[in-house]
C-alpha cells in the first residue's frame, strides 16, 4: 500500500531514501505534490499556511514514488 498525499503534506520537507532532504511540498493535487527543491524562509511559511503554490523549479512526486509520510515524506528511492 502506498502512503496518500493530502493537503496536510503541504509545508512537509520531502527526504529521499538515503536521508537526503530534496525540498518542501509546494501543493498537491491528487496523487501527486510539487516540491520546492530550494524553499526560501518564507516559501517555507507560506506553504504551511497553504499559501504557497507550484512553480517551474518545483518538481513533481506521486504517491507510488512514497515509502511513508509522517513528520517528513520519505521517498522508495534515491534521485
Amino acid at each position: 500500500m502506498t502512503a496518500t498525499l493530502t493537503d496536510d503534506a503541504v509545508g512537509k520537507t520531502v527526504v529521499d531514501a538515503a536521508g537526503k532532504e530534496l525540498g518542501i511540498v509546494a501543493s498537491v493535487d491528487r496523487n501527486r505534490a510539487a516540491v520546492d527543491p530550494n524553499p526560501s524562509v518564507a516559501e517555507h511559511l507560506l506553504a504551511k499556511l497553504g499559501v504557497e503554490g507550484e512553480d517551474e523549479e518545483d518538481y513533481v512526486v506521486t504517491e507510488d514514488m512514497l515509502a511513508s509520510i509522517d513528520d517528513e515524506i520519505v521517498l522508495r528511492d534515491t534521485i
